[in-house]
Order: C-alpha cells, then structure tokens, then sequence
C-alpha cells in the first residue's frame, strides 16, 4: 500500500503533478501569452510586466523540460530565440480558459463589494483570443 503525503495526495496523484507543473506566479501567465501563439524572448519579456529576465529563463525552460514548450533558435545575429506551446502544452488551454472565467467572477464581486468603486480587475488588450 502507497502512503498519502501530508496532503492527503497518493504519490501519483495528477492533480498534484499538474500542480508542481503550473506552480508559480508567472508560470501560468507564460501560458496565457503562448496560447496566442509563439513568441519571442522580448514579447514575453514585455508581456510579462515585473518578471526578471533570469525567472522568466527559468520558467521556459523548466517548461520545455517537462515538454510543454518548445524553443527554436534562428541562426541571425543577434539570434532569434522562439517559443511556443507543444500539443501537451496546448492541453492547458481549457485550464488557462477556466482560470479566466473565474478571474472574471471576481472581479465582479469585487466591484459588487466595492459599491461604484470599480472592481480593480483589469482586462489585458491581449484578449484578441477570448478566454471567457
């Protein structure tokens, strides 16, 4: 018989494995910026309002190791650096999609509670793609 750890998770437990996958503040928003489709260094970079350029090296390429993204290198000068989601990776979308409409309902409590004081949730113009 298996133990559970302190968590009451099995050791296989998906949802604890998905959860080591997408844990993190910028992790999911890495995500969110790739479902729109690949992206350069600089574009996630610039998205990504706050983030260092090392977490953000760390995060893509934790998420390439786990096969999530994949990165192609173009040989320019300087070199051009690529990424995007894999076909696991594009798996997330209905995760990222949830996370959204959730978001979304609270920030209308928020602004319930707030009485016209504006809900403090801000829609990011990258919604060209809905996830609602």
């Amino acid at each position: 018989m298996r133990e559970a750890d302190p968590t009451g998770c099995e050791p296989d437990c998906p949802v604890a494995k998905a959860a080591q996958v997408i844990d993190g503040k910028w992790t999911t928003l890495i995500f969110r910026d790739l479902l729109l489709g690949t992206r350069r260094y600089s574009e996630l970079q610039r998205s990504l309002i706050g983030i260092s350029p090392r977490m953000l090296a760390l995060r893509l390429a934790m998420l390439e190791s786990e096969g999530l993204v994949s990165k192609q290198i173009y040989p320019t000068v300087p070199p051009k650096t690529e990424y995007s989601l894999t076909e696991l990776g594009q798996a997330m979308e209905p995760v990222i999609a949830a996370m959204a409409a959730f978001g979304e309902r609270l920030g209308a409590t928020a602004g319930a509670k707030a009485e016209g004081r504006g809900s403090g949730f801000r829609r990011k113009a990258y919604r060209r793609r809905s996830f609602a």
